[in-house]
């Protein structure tokens, strides 16, 4: 006999509040990070539809996951939005991953609940190689939040982290060749506040969806201690139930930092 939908729903429900409130009661991640994956096969394997459409999608579940970590008060949020070797992809749907995020920024910077939640945005990544409309963007989403230190929400952006490790050490050369530092000056911690995140603490997990268990060249110093996760769902079908599923696994793992 089939179950009725009204109580398989009430009993899912009351399992998501269950759980959140397990989450809740424990050790909330400082920093969490997320690998957004899985747009162009959820359109294609669950939609039976154009992939732009998994891309459209994802873009709307950004800013759901964006207020859920909020709502649990988790400080400082990295998306990995779009990697340097994204741009390997065709052209039009660069061009439309682009337009897409244009308005997440403008979202973003416009949203009553950042402003409220003092929410600073940070873009991470090469600007050097976006399109101008997508510049003008993060400096109207930048400016719009300057001052905000409550949260950070980071968009990673043309952004690859050899390449951060890269722009670390050509700026520190620089200032050795001009005086301006020694080399008895140089350890870790001097290299991670040249890195693109400096000033932040590094994550405490990387959030991976699609299944794919590969970091892709994100946030590759700053990961040295992150606890990982990665989920089968896609990332336009991730539920607030997925979130808290990682929170707990986090919670639930004892962090020895090498030690």
């Amino acid at each position: 006999m089939e179950v009725p939908r009204i109580l398989t729903d009430h009993a899912y429900s009351a399992y998501e509040s269950k759980i959140d409130r397990e989450v809740r009661a424990g050790v909330i991640p400082n920093h969490l990070a997320f690998i957004m994956d899985g747009n162009r096969r959820y359109a294609e394997e669950v939609l039976k539809d154009d992939p732009m459409e998994g891309h459209r999608l994802g873009r709307e579940k950004l800013e759901q996951v964006l207020h859920w970590c909020l709502d649990l008060n988790i400080r400082v949020l990295t998306f990995y939005a779009f990697s340097t070797e994204n741009f390997n992809r065709e052209k039009h749907e660069v061009d439309y991953l682009m337009e897409l995020l244009e308005q997440s920024l403008y979202s973003f910077a416009d949203d009553s609940r950042i402003h409220e939640k003092k929410v600073g945005i940070r873009v991470i990544g090469d600007l050097d190689m976006l399109p101008d409309q997508v510049v003008e963007a993060i400096r109207y989403a930048e400016g719009k939040t300057k001052g905000y230190e409550d949260y950070t929400l980071n968009m990673a952006i043309a952004y690859g982290g050899r390449q951060d490790i890269t722009q670390a050490v050509r700026s520190i050369a620089q200032d050795v060749a001009e005086g301006r530092m020694s080399l008895d000056d140089i350890d870790e911690c001097t290299v991670a506040r040249y890195m693109s995140t400096g000033g932040l603490p590094d994550p405490d997990l990387i959030l991976r969806t699609s299944g794919e268990l590969r970091l892709s060249n994100f946030l590759l110093w700053q990961m040295a201690y992150s606890e990982l996760y990665f989920t089968d769902v896609y990332w336009p079908g991730f539920r607030y139930i997925d979130l808290l599923r990682a929170i707990r696994t986090y919670q639930q793992r004892k962090r020895r930092f090498g030690k």
